[in-house]
């Protein structure tokens, strides 16, 4: 545990060192968040559209904004493996899991702060618009997000083991680009239904939004909070052993 600890807190340490990519981290959702409030002021009521009304938007926000945690956390292992770093601390007593919960950690508590930041936000724009947000309701989808939070991390970590510094990006640019679509943070699939609505519940995703929103909504029914949150949550277990898994493989390899 102190291993872990102490590596986590350098993980933390070179997070702070470069300021850009955190306030990015933490900023770019405040940034699409306000941009998609003023496109929801601008579709007549008329439409009957809500997929951008704050109390649909912040869940799914919030879940767009992990899908950077992913890239994050793929540039730190990846650019670790790409210098003499980690292969000095492979001669340490740290085994694989001491590396994995080291990345993964910091990062989580970045997550954290990016949500607390976006839902406090998103409150302030309810009072604004007129459109109530139950604050009990924000803090239930705050915890419900940490197992997506830990699946994400977990692909950035699969990602930043397996890939150069160079192509792990691409890779997390694929994902984050599924995870925003398919996730259906821009548009409706319960609507829309038929081929697109099966493709999004086929992936993970699709959980991850509605889990969030359904509990701003403190809606806790079995089909829309429940079994979402179990497949998020059993997504992000899978994710972060074979992380764990990849780490120690590539480990033994460097080592050899």
């Amino acid at each position: 545990m102190k291993r872990m600890l102490a590596f986590s807190e350098r993980n933390r340490k070179e997070i702070l060192r470069d300021p850009l990519s955190y306030l990015f981290c933490l900023g770019f959702p405040l940034v699409m968040l306000l941009i998609m409030t003023v496109l929801d002021a601008s579709i007549p009521k008329e439409a009957g559209m809500t997929i951008f009304r704050i109390d649909n938007l912040a869940g799914g926000i919030a879940v767009f904004g992990q899908t950077f945690l992913m890239l994050f956390t793929a540039l730190t292992v990846a650019k670790d493996r790409s210098g003499s770093f980690l292969t000095r601390l492979y001669a340490s007593p740290m085994k694989s899991a001491d590396f994995t919960l080291g990345y993964m950690l910091p990062v989580l508590l970045i997550g954290i702060a990016q949500t607390v930041l976006l839902y406090l936000a998103s409150l302030v724009i309810s009072w604004v618009v007129g459109t109530p947000l139950s604050v009990p309701g924000l803090l239930v989808s705050l915890v419900t997000l940490i197992p997506s939070m830990v699946m994400f991390i977990g692909f950035g970590l699969l990602f930043g083991t397996l890939f150069s510094d160079k192509a792990a990006p691409g890779l997390c640019s694929i994902i984050i680009s599924l995870g925003s679509f398919l996730g259906c943070i821009w548009f409706d699939a319960d609507k829309t239904g038929g081929v697109m609505l099966k493709i999004c519940k086929a992936l993970p995703f699709y959980y991850c939004t509605r889990a969030a929103r359904s509990a701003i909504r403190l809606d806790f029914g079995q089909g829309t909070y429940l079994f979402p949150l179990l497949i998020v949550s059993l997504c992000a277990a899978v994710l972060a052993v074979l992380s764990a898994l990849a780490f120690r493989t590539r480990m033994k390899a460097d080592l050899a």
